[in-house]
């Protein structure tokens, strides 16, 4: 989903036709290509599994835009225990999920826009129905990821996040 406007880049200085109003992070942090034909390792577009010990969902860390009826968000990795893991997969298909109490879990992605790092920040994944991602719900800290999600931040706050993206070394 992409905002209707698009913005000047003050790095560039060319006119992109639309500002990005969410990211994502293809896997957790602590992923690796080696794992990919491991057979106690599994990674979905939802769900990831690491030499069946460590065990992620992937949902969405929400931020309101001051003044839009827009939302941005991060489409991040969270680590759950097994137990949590297990009932969040037994349910994944079931509209049953959305009666489920939050899971806790340990933020698995870096966004390298924020510092300190994001790593290992506190969160409870909250399921919605069938179809749409977790909802991840940071711990009220004074990091600025989590004092974002709490306030909201403003349209220039997500063009310099497009603009720090756009032009991140790869």
């Amino acid at each position: 989903m992409t905002s209707d406007h698009g913005f000047t880049c003050s790095c560039c200085g060319e006119r992109h036709a639309e500002l990005p109003m969410n990211y994502a992070t293809a896997a957790p942090y602590v992923w690796d290509e080696s794992f990919a034909d491991a057979p106690d390792c599994l990674l979905s577009s939802d769900m990831c599994v690491i030499q069946a010990q460590h065990y992620f969902v992937k949902g969405l860390i929400e931020i309101p835009v001051i003044g839009s009826a827009e939302v941005f968000s991060w489409a991040v990795w969270v680590s759950l225990s097994r137990n949590n893991f297990s009932r969040a997969a037994d349910l994944w298909d079931s509209p049953q999920r959305q009666a489920e109490e939050p899971y806790f879990g340990w933020l698995s992605s870096e966004l390298g826009l924020y510092s300190p790092s994001t790593l290992d920040l506190k969160t409870h994944v909250h399921t919605r129905q069938v179809g749409r991602r977790p909802f991840i719900e940071l711990e009220v800290t004074d990091h600025p990821l989590a004092v974002e999600q709490r306030t909201g931040i403003t349209v220039d706050r997500v063009r310099e996040i497009a603009e720090a993206i756009l032009h991140s070394a790869t």
